[in-house]
């Protein structure tokens, strides 16, 4: 007989995105911050000392782990050449049309052959409860959906999400004292962060602004 295959999702270990926290299928959360670089080359010498105690400080000052990745992606041009598209439609002379079309076809032609890259780095912070009542071990493998359940979780999750909450108050504060501006994933960024992260072949979708 034949085994059956598994689908791509079973070895996904991202159970939901809930409030803008990843849940893991062990019951673990997950919380992401987007930050902003620092071009460490360009600082003077006092200055890269000084930024590198401040770092040190404020991993010293963790008594968690965290995670900190930088996803690095072609620049996608096509929401901007979206926006050229239109307004070389808009155009009445055909001079400006001449020229949109030029600086269209300039900019994919320039960045077909540079191959601009886009970084983007984030830190996760992660935080997995210590223990876990019986009822949540036995009855969740049977999949009981009673009232009192359904109770029980929400309260758990909301205790959890206060830990991580805490957590990630503390990275917001260390990673500012070093001058990095931080910003937290909402439901959508974080789904959509996942998204490409799984399908890294597929190009990306520009994010439809709203009117």
């Amino acid at each position: 007989m034949a085994k059956q295959s598994k689908s791509t999702q079973e070895f996904v270990e991202v159970k939901e995105v809930r409030d803008g926290i990843v849940v893991l299928k062990n019951g673990s959360l997950r919380s992401i911050l987007m930050t902003s670089s620092v071009n460490f080359a360009l600082k003077s010498t006092d200055e890269q000392t000084s930024l590198l105690l401040q770092f040190q400080n404020f991993l010293n000052s963790l008594d968690f782990s965290v995670q900190i990745f930088i996803q690095s992606r072609k620049l996608d041009i096509r929401p901007y050449i979206a926006l050229l598209e239109e307004r070389h439609k808009a155009q009445v002379t055909d001079l400006m049309r001449i020229q949109i079309r030029e600086y269209i076809e300039f900019i994919k032609n320039f960045t077909e052959s540079a191959n601009i890259m886009s970084k983007s780095f984030f830190v996760v912070v992660s935080y997995s409860p210590s223990t876990f009542s019986v009822k949540d071990g036995v009855m969740g493998i049977i999949k009981s959906k009673n009232k009192s359940e359904i109770k029980d979780k929400n309260k758990n999750f909301e205790e959890s999400r206060t830990q991580l909450e805490q957590r990630m108050s503390v990275v917001e504060q260390g990673l500012l004292r070093t001058g990095i501006r931080v910003a937290r994933l909402g439901t959508e960024e974080t789904i959509e962060l996942l998204y490409k992260m799984f399908n890294p072949g597929e190009l990306e979708k520009p994010i439809p602004l709203n009117k």
